[in-house]
C-alpha cells in the first residue's frame, strides 16, 4: 500500500490493507510483478507497490483487492443512478467502497473517490458481509443493487461477491461506473451483473487526460458493452469550456448513435464542486443544445439532468413510435408510468427498450 506520512492516513491505508484478500482480475508475471486487469489502466504492480488506484496492491507477488467493507450504504431512487429505463419509481441499494482510477477535478464523490489523493477525502468504511447488503434489498422489496460512490471497477472482485447472492434473490445488479474497463472485467461481471451506467466525459482524448484516463478505452468499453448484453445508459455531465462545444455534443451523440440508438443519453447540468470553479453552472439552454445534438444524431432517448423541472417534458420517457408521454418525471420522481407490463407502449405497442420487469 502507499506510505505516507499523514497520521490519518496512515491509520486509514492500515484499516483498508486488512480488509483485503487475494484478487482474480490479474495475472503473475513473475516471482515478483503483476499485472491488473480490473481496469484500463492494467497496471503493472511490482511487489511493495500499490496500482493507480491505490487500493489494489502487491505482496509477496499477489494482489491483494479490496473487501469486506462499505464507505457508502443506502436505499436510493434508481432515478438518481440516473437509471431511467430500469424500474422507473423503484428503490436502489447503493453500496462503495473507497479509491479510484481517475482524479476528476469536479468529483461529487470525492471523499470517497479519492481517499490516499487528498488528505481531506478521509471516509470511514464500516465492516459488513455481502449477505447484509442483500438482506436490506430484499427487506426494503428493492429490485436493484448498485456499486457506486468510488468507482467500481477497481473493487469488481467485492462486487461480484455481493451480485452473487443477489441474483440468487431474483434482484438485477449494476455498476454506476467512469467506463474505464477491459475485457477482462467485463467478461468477470456478465454472470452477475446487468446494468452499467457510464460516465463519458468527454470526446477529446486531452480531456481525458487531463481526468487521469483515455477516452479510447471507455469508448471500447461501452461497444463491448452493449455486445456483451448489459443494459448501458450514457450519462455526459455537460461543463463549460470543458466539453459544451456544439462540435463536442455531437461528435459524443453520433458516437453513441452509431453503437445503437436505444442507448439513453443523460445529459446533466454541471455545478461547481471540489477543485472546479469559475466556469460557471451549466444553464438549461446548454442542456437544450445536447438535446438537440443527441436527437439530431438520431438518439430516441435524451433526458436532461440536475435542473428538475426547468426543462418542460426533457427527463419524461416518449415512446420512439407514437411519440406518446410514458413515464413522467421530475428530478428523481416518478408522477405517471403508462408503460405495459411488458416493457411496450400501451397506445402503439411499440417496444420500449430497457429492464422493466420485475421478480416475480
Amino acid at each position: 500500500m502507499p506510505r505516507t506520512t499523514d497520521p490519518a492516513v496512515a491509520g486509514l491505508e492500515h484499516e483498508l490493507a486488512a480488509r483485503t484478500r487475494e484478487g482474480v482480475l490479474y495475472e503473475r508475471l513473475n516471482e515478483r510483478n503483476v499485472r491488473c486487469h480490473a481496469c484500463g489502466h492494467r497496471c503493472l504492480v511490482p511487489d511493495g507497490h500499490d496500482g493507480v488506484c491505490k487500493v489494489r496492491f502487491n505482496r509477496g507477488g499477489r494482489l491483494r483487492v479490496p473487501a469486506g467493507y462499505v464507505a457508502g450504504l443506502a436505499v436510493d431512487p434508481i432515478e438518481k443512478k440516473p437509471f431511467f429505463h430500469v424500474h422507473p419509481g423503484s428503490e436502489a441499494v447503493s453500496f462503495g467502497m473507497l479509491g479510484c482510477d481517475y482524479h476528476c477535478a469536479y468529483c461529487q464523490n470525492w471523499l470517497t473517490s479519492q481517499t490516499f489523493r487528498d488528505a481531506r477525502a478521509i471516509a470511514t468504511p464500516r465492516d459488513v458481509l455481502a449477505g447484509e447488503i442483500v438482506e436490506l434489498a430484499v427487506r426494503r422489496r428493492a429490485p436493484v443493487i448498485v456499486s457506486t460512490y468510488n468507482e467500481p471497477l477497481i473493487t469488481s472482485e467485492w462486487a461480484a461477491e455481493v451480485f452473487a447472492l443477489a441474483k440468487a434473490q431474483g434482484i438485477v445488479c449494476g455498476y454506476v461506473s467512469n467506463g474505464n474497463g477491459t475485457p477482462e472485467v467485463l467478461d468477470y461481471l456478465r454472470p452477475v451483473t446487468d446494468l452499467f451506467k457510464v460516465d463519458l466525459k468527454s470526446f477529446r482524448e486531452a480531456a481525458y487526460r487531463s481526468l487521469g484516463g483515455r477516452l479510447h478505452v471507455v469508448l471500447d468499453t461501452l461497444r463491448l458493452l452493449r455486445e456483451k448484453g448489459f443494459w448501458v445508459e450514457v450519462v455526459t455531465l455537460v461543463v463549460p469550456g470543458f466539453n459544451d462545444s456544439n462540435e463536442e455534443l455531437r461528435d459524443i451523440a453520433a458516437f453513441l448513435a452509431g453503437i445503437s440508438p436505444d442507448i439513453p443519453w443523460h445529459v446533466t447540468a454541471f455545478h461547481e464542486d471540489y477543485r472546479m470553479s469559475g466556469q460557471g453552472d451549466t444553464t438549461p439552454e446548454d442542456l437544450l443544445r445536447a438535446i438537440e445534438a443527441g436527437r439530431d444524431a438520431g438518439l430516441r432517448y435524451v433526458y436532461a439532468g440536475n435542473l428538475p423541472g426547468r426543462l418542460e417534458g426533457l427527463e419524461d420517457t416518449r415512446c420512439h413510435g407514437c411519440g406518446a408521454t410514458l413515464i413522467e418525471r421530475r428530478g428523481f420522481h416518478v408522477f405517471r408510468n403508462r408503460l405495459t407490463d411488458t416493457g411496450a407502449c400501451p397506445d402503439c405497442a411499440t417496444p420500449i427498450p430497457g429492464v422493466w420487469r420485475l421478480p416475480a
